[in-house]
């Protein structure tokens, strides 16, 4: 029997197992997901104190402890140390982002995926490769570390950013999801917390959850990692990395200064934190600014993906690696990929080497900012300032809507947009705010009213 009653005693929560069968730790994980899955837990509610529930349910401690740890590793828990354990404010949330829905009464501006009008240029590199008599070859595996040209035409690439490396801590990818995911796998360990920004990219969210890493979100002002934040959630929380997005960071846009890249460097190697920083849109920037990468290149996964800015269809990105990561992250990307696609990869080294990427990088630049001039005269007021190359922007909802309720009633109205619980990291009330994409409508005129449309929403 409990030693206390708790009748009248305030509780977020009083689970009652009395109909359950089986493991007691297995019944309560259970009506714990069901209770957060169907609102009963709404998110960022905090959870009763192990010791206290174990009372209640008379229970010993340990079983509690388990039931919460798998809640933990299924995403729909967030612990923080000395602080309790809430309902994640990402829990009911949609974490795969992908366009390709065959409705033609909707307009995605949710999923990002750039207009199709420069793949010309990829088709006509394609056609031609397919010409060469050594052809064939292409459809062959590939080297799991990808051929001297991939490897130069990564060194390449990277240069284009500022940072400066050599082939031999270069390795290709099947695109970026696919870098991040194999730099999760290599170098950390189930279990492992890792430090973001309170709002990241669903992507890296997936992923982690893939492998029982934890997610931290690192305290934060206007919108940059500050050191204090790094410094406590490293020798508070024990993460054991960063994962950030310095330009155009997925959701909210934001640059970031060259201040804060360098205090990460610092801090990193400070602490001995490894970062996986994610060069997705650093050159869609207008004079780029320096990756993290350049000021510790011993601490930095550092990913550049060719499909924001040339072609998503390409599945190509390059990772400079640290020598002492190397081995291990070749090794998850052979075990998630055997090789990357031979006939991709060369394509992409090809439009690298002769300047093509270039030219279709500026035609995208240049297509990107007349989009967001017609964002920026529908959406004033609403839309948060960013520049002209951003390839999506962050929306500021009024008061009366959440993230998620505004992206149902966009839905309704014809549009696909992603709500901030998509986005957030922890157990804080993510902000009354959406994403949209820039890029995905086909045309102009599509676009237009895609954003009228969520014009009249937010004017209600």
């Amino acid at each position: 029997m409990p030693v206390n009653s708790f009748d009248n005693y305030p509780m977020s929560w009083k689970p009652d197992l009395s109909k359950t069968t089986g493991a007691k730790y297995l019944a309560l994980a259970e009506l714990l997901e069901s209770d957060i899955k169907n609102g009963k837990l709404k998110a960022g509610t905090k959870l009763p104190p192990q010791r206290e529930l174990a009372d209640f349910l008379d229970l010993n401690l340990s079983t509690i402890s388990k039931a919460y740890k798998l809640c933990e590793q299924r995403g729909l828990l967030s612990a923080s140390v000395g602080n309790g354990t809430y309902v994640s404010s990402d829990a009911t949330a949609e974490h795969v982002l992908l366009c390709g829905k065959e409705d033609s009464h909707m307009i995605e501006m949710g999923a990002i995926v750039p207009f199709v009008t420069s793949n010309l240029k990829v088709k006509q590199y394609t056609e031609s490769l397919m010409k060469k008599p050594d052809a064939l070859n292409l459809f062959s595996y590939g080297a799991p570390e990808g051929t001297r040209r991939q490897r130069e035409a990564g060194v390449a690439w990277f240069e284009k950013s500022g940072f400066y490396t050599d082939k031999e801590h270069i390795v290709p990818a099947a695109g970026g999801q696919n870098a991040i995911t194999a730099a999760l796998a290599a170098c950390f360990g189930t279990h492992d917390k890792i430090g973001t920004e309170p709002m990241t990219y669903p992507g890296v969210k997936s992923a982690a959850k893939l492998f029982g890493i934890h997610l931290v979100p690192v305290q934060s002002d206007y919108n940059e990692m500050t050191e204090e934040g790094i410094r406590y959630a490293a020798q508070n929380e024990n993460i054991k990395g960063l994962y950030v997005i310095p330009d155009y960071q997925n959701p909210t846009a934001h640059i970031m200064s060259l201040e804060t890249r360098k205090m990460i460097a610092r801090v990193a190697k400070d602490e001995n934190l490894l970062v996986i920083e994610d060069g997705i849109n650093n050159l869609l920037v207008d004079r780029p600014m320096p990756p993290i990468a350049s000021f510790a290149p011993e601490q930095v996964v550092y990913i550049s993906s060719l499909s924001k800015t040339i072609s998503p269809g390409l599945r190509t990105a390059f990772v400079h690696v640290p020598d002492k990561y190397h081995e291990k992250l070749v090794t998850a990307l052979y075990s998630l990929n055997i090789s990357i696609s031979p006939l991709l990869a060369t394509v992409s080294a090809a439009l690298i080497e002769d300047g093509a990427a270039d030219e279709i990088l500026a035609e995208r630049k240049k297509g990107i900012a007349e989009r967001n001039l017609i964002i920026n005269q529908i959406l004033d007021g609403f839309v948060t300032p960013s520049r002209l190359t951003a390839p999506l922007r962050y929306i500021q909802l009024p008061e009366y809507f959440t993230g998620k309720s505004f992206e149902i009633c966009a839905k309704q109205a014809g549009v696909e947009v992603c709500g901030a619980e998509r986005f957030a990291v922890g157990n804080k009330m993510p902000e009354k705010t959406v994403r949209i994409s820039v890029t995905t409508p086909p045309t102009l005129e599509i676009l237009t009213d895609g954003v009228k449309r969520l014009r009249e929403l937010l004017r209600q």
